[in-house]
């Protein structure tokens, strides 16, 4: 008789990897664990704190406050401060420049920079790694150095000045930066300028994920470089379009340090944008008035943090097409 047939054991399950036991592991006692960790993260965690965490909110605080900043306490007015904000001109003045400067500086950043990718990206354009070094160059530059320069050369007397004259293109020398029709124009354009290399390199990351297959198809179907650019390359790279606008968007808020330098705000408040109208109020002024400052400040950040949510916005609707 022959023996029973025996059934096959059932296979023990595989060990839980070590990521899923370490998951499990009480929080507390993983953190007595790996104190350690944590004392390396001290001086960052304090300095964050203390740079960071602790001037944005006692920002939020003092634009409650009526507080000259010669006494040692504010008096709290409540909502006083952006009452008397949303009325004032030279505020809307500064908003108005904020908004122009974002209107026209973006576009040409964004536009001007994927023309020299385009053009550097191309294999006939020869030297295209010097050229691309020259150009991001401004980049690594200190933004008030560039502002300190470019009052030289935008002065009446300077290279620029001296070109356009003897070009006949100006009849008598214009000193751009301190000119009321000129000085909001000069420190759009010296932006545009500093921070081209950076929003270049975006484009020529993005170029990289194009298929040369696609060109190449577009080639063989005698498709010319404008008709290969609008239909084969321009719609690949609306995903990224959005993001590196949105980046720039956000960076044409942070040229205190570049107007400052160049303008001061002036001819006549013509160039003030919001960060120097902050910084005259709190700093500048007879008496400064540091809680109607941070109420500035505060309306400031809402604006930057409405940006910032169009970003996460938009990548979050790319991705989402990206996998339908």
């Amino acid at each position: 008789m022959s023996a029973p047939t025996r059934l096959p054991e059932a296979a023990a399950p595989p060990p839980a990897p070590a990521a899923s036991r370490r998951r499990r592991e009480p929080p507390l006692r993983w953190l007595r664990r790996n104190w350690w960790v944590y004392l390396f993260l001290l001086p960052t965690f304090l300095g964050y704190g203390a740079y960071t965490v602790y001037p944005l909110a006692a920002s939020w605080w003092y634009a409650f406050l009526d507080w000259p900043g010669f006494a040692v306490r504010g008096e709290f007015v409540g909502l006083d401060n952006f009452t008397e904000l949303l009325a004032d001109d030279l505020f809307w003045n500064a908003f108005g420049n904020s908004l122009l400067f974002l209107v026209v500086a973006v576009p040409l950043r964004v536009g001007g920079a994927l023309l020299l990718a385009l053009l550097l990206n191309s294999r006939l354009t020869p030297l295209r790694g010097l050229f691309r070094t020259l150009i991001f160059l401004p980049v690594v530059t200190t933004g008030a150095v560039i502002g300190v320069v470019f009052t030289l050369i935008l002065d009446a007397g300077g290279p620029v000045n001296a070109a356009l004259v003897r070009l006949a293109l100006l009849d008598s020398p214009v000193n751009f930066a301190a000119n009321a029709d000129t000085s909001l124009g000069a420190v759009i354009g010296v932006w545009v300028w500093k921070w081209l290399g950076i929003t270049m390199i975006y484009w020529l990351a993005a170029l990289q994920t194009i298929p040369p297959e696609l060109g190449e198809a577009a080639r063989v179907d005698r498709a010319g470089p404008w008709q290969e650019f609008r239909h084969v390359t321009l719609p690949l790279l609306v995903p990224f379009l959005v993001i590196i606008t949105l980046i720039d968007m956000v960076g044409a808020l942070n040229v205190f340090d570049l107007a400052n330098t160049l303008t001061g705000g002036g001819p006549a408040y013509s160039s003030e944008v919001i960060e120097i109208f902050i910084y005259r109020t709190a700093f500048e002024a007879t008496v400064p008035q540091l809680g109607y400052a941070s109420a500035a400040a505060v309306l400031f950040g809402l604006l930057t943090i409405g940006l910032a949510l169009g970003q996460a916005l938009g990548v979050r609707a790319i991705r989402r097409r990206s996998l339908t």
